[in-house]
């Protein structure tokens, strides 16, 4: 069967909202923003903040990732999400989504990626995901999410753009 790296469809909301629930290390706040973002994406065609691709095999949506431009720079970007169904994690789709992202930075002639997540040992394969894939990282703020969790900012920059 053939992946597929697609934009969001409507019909896509139904399984992101079970994959994102699926995933033990986020809370469900962190559920709840996701799925704002998808849903703003879903109900402002044309909107150019949140870019979400899929990564679907046939109709199954196998994960996802979201991307967008931060504002006031002239060519930095963040991937806000990248989501994998954990029960075919560890088989390059995540590696997929975010080669796929960085293609799209690269197309818009982006400087850099930035993908900002937590220093808890929760996140130590996120971090692991992040490292093995040629980012580093950029910035570390301290107690940021709460006292003892730092934030931890990985990038990879474009610099031939």
């Amino acid at each position: 069967m053939s992946e597929v790296i697609r934009l969001l469809e409507s019909r896509d909301r139904p399984s992101l909202e079970a994959l994102l629930s699926d995933i033990s290390v986020f809370s469900t706040e962190e559920t709840s923003v996701a799925l704002e973002l998808i849903d703003f994406a879903l109900n402002n065609p044309g909107q150019t903040d949140y870019l979400i691709y899929v990564l679907a095999q046939q109709d199954e949506v196998i994960g996802y990732h979201c991307t967008g431009k931060r504002p006031l720079t002239d060519g930095v970007y963040d991937l806000y999400w990248i989501v994998v169904n954990q029960q075919k994690a560890g088989k390059g789709s995540g590696s997929r989504l975010l080669r796929h992202a960085e293609r799209l930075v690269n197309e818009a002639k982006g400087r850099w990626l930035l993908c900002e997540t937590s220093s808890r040992a929760i996140y130590d394969k996120t971090r692991s995901f992040y490292a093995k894939n040629g980012y580093e990282v950029v910035a570390s703020i301290p107690d940021f999410y709460s006292t003892g969790d730092a934030l931890m900012i990985y990038g990879k920059s474009f610099k031939n753009n």
